[in-house]
């Protein structure tokens, strides 16, 4: 998956462009789609930027095995990114996951 189809991805179902990120909470990792979003105002980064960053956030999940469970979780989701309140995408990295648990 690529930046751009991750972007497509998130227009299809949730008609914005939510701001991704990683997090991991009790030793699991996280992909999270925020509520912030390209089209609003006070969105901190810049079309360039978001895109830059959607690369980023896919090229990691492509390394880690990760691509097919985002689409599937994004697909089969009935939640959406509301203030407060982010999308989270439980990812099983298998063995890869102690890369990111240090």
């Amino acid at each position: 998956m690529t930046g751009q189809e991750l972007h497509q991805i998130l227009l299809d179902k949730w008609g914005y462009s939510y701001d991704v990120q990683f997090r991991r909470v009790q030793g699991k990792i996280f992909l999270q789609v925020m509520w912030k979003y390209l089209e609003q105002a006070s969105f901190p980064l810049s079309e360039a930027e978001y895109q830059e960053h959607l690369d980023s956030i896919a090229n990691y999940l492509h390394a880690l095995g990760g691509s097919i469970q985002v689409q599937k979780f994004i697909a089969q989701t009935r939640d959406r990114p509301r203030l407060g309140k982010a999308v989270s995408i439980p990812l099983d990295l298998g063995e890869r996951s102690s890369e990111w648990i240090l």
